[in-house]
């Protein structure tokens, strides 16, 4: 297993049901982008950020709780006296936002007009304007999180700089549960996985580098084509971001090609309000799984031409006209689950569920051939 994949399997050891945040941060950070932790307190949103940049050697990490009395002072630093000696207006940013590799902001739609403009400067451009200075930051990803959705409209800027959106929740489990209980406080005994900033960048160097099927590109269009239809609407920007980002999933998991699991993780990033989450949920399965439905809708068709064939028919007359019609249906049946099939390699989707049931089918044409 590589390096992402241990730390993965670490993080979820130490974090109960939090696969999908810590899978998500992972690929935020490889593709460069932020993630928002939507939820209550108490739900390890702090934990997971500063375990993740512990995970990293030698990147600087930034955490602060923010609150409508919030200062710049408080993210970006104090103002510099000997450059106020100079007639010169610029702040000391040692250890401060402007400096970190990854960052955590609590409550961050609680930030104020001082603090919102060059708070989306800094995490969408990248740059942090110190005085007559536009400075580059090392800002890999930054993770907001917040226990409410922000209702002014001047934070909606912000809310769209989050790629990802996650909705967590206290844990559900019993037995999770049981054994969060049962966990020692202090971090884990004995070494732990870690990268080195050289071999993160090399990682995300490589996620352009994987490639991703153009059948799922034009599942894309039909996808937001039924979401809009269901008044669920994203910017253009999240779509062409959202492709990168399949990309980062599928090198967490090791593999060097998008597949049909990581656009599973599209719910993460298409809604805006977690009521809609199941809705995109739904979607996304009926465009990118919806051959293998039909697959079952066919084979539960072919059980039924079965159980009529073969129920006992008191005339051997009756019983052979039964199978012949039954090896006809069967035949169609066949015949259209050979379709899925060669739709789903030409679109690059998964095959291997529709092969099994195409198998089943032919298991039923030659058990019926057998009683004729």
């Amino acid at each position: 297993m590589d390096k992402l994949g241990r730390i993965y399997k670490e993080m979820s050891q130490r974090f109960m049901e939090r696969d999908e945040e810590i899978r998500g941060l992972l690929a935020a950070m490889l593709a460069g982008e932020h993630a928002l932790l939507l939820g209550p307190v108490g739900t390890a949103k702090s934990m997971l950020a500063v375990e993740l940049c512990g995970r990293i050697h030698g990147a600087d990490y930034f955490g602060w709780l923010l609150t409508r009395f919030s200062t710049p002072e408080e993210l970006y630093g104090a103002i510099s006296l000997r450059a106020l000696e100079e007639d010169r207006y610029e702040r000391v940013t040692t250890g401060k936002l402007p400096q970190a590799h990854i960052a955590f902001l609590d409550e961050i739609f609680k930030a104020n007009s001082a603090i919102l403009n060059s708070l989306l400067s800094l995490i969408n451009e990248r740059i942090f304007h110190n005085g007559q200075r536009s400075v580059p930051v090392p800002l890999i990803s930054l993770i907001g999180a917040s226990n409410e959705l922000p209702e002014e409209g001047e934070l909606m800027a912000l809310y769209d700089r989050f790629l990802l959106r996650f909705s967590v929740d206290y844990i559900q489990e019993d037995f999770r549960f049981l054994k969060m209980l049962s966990m020692d406080d202090a971090k884990p005994q004995g070494p732990v996985t870690t990268l080195t900033l050289v071999e993160l960048e090399a990682l995300r160097q490589q996620v352009s580098r994987v490639k991703i099927h153009n059948g799922y590109l034009g599942d894309l269009v039909d996808l937001r084509r039924r979401l809009v239809a269901k008044g669920i609407v994203a910017s253009d920007r999240r779509y062409r971001k959202a492709v990168h980002l399949l990309k980062a999933y599928a090198l967490v998991d090791g593999r060097g090609e998008v597949q049909q699991e990581d656009m599973a993780r599209l719910v993460h990033v298409l809604w805006n309000d977690p009521s809609e989450a199941e809705e995109v949920r739904l979607t996304i399965q009926e465009v990118f799984a919806g051959h293998e439905e039909k697959a079952r809708e066919l084979v539960f068709q072919a059980r039924e031409v079965r159980d009529y064939a073969l129920k006992p028919w008191h005339d051997a007359e009756m019983a052979m006209r039964a199978s012949i019609e039954a090896h006809t249906k069967l035949k169609r049946l066949h015949a259209k689950l050979s379709e899925l099939v060669e739709g789903a390699v030409a679109r690059g989707r998964r095959t291997s569920e529709v092969k099994r049931l195409l198998g089943e089918v032919e298991g039923i044409q030659r058990q019926i051939l057998e009683e004729m």
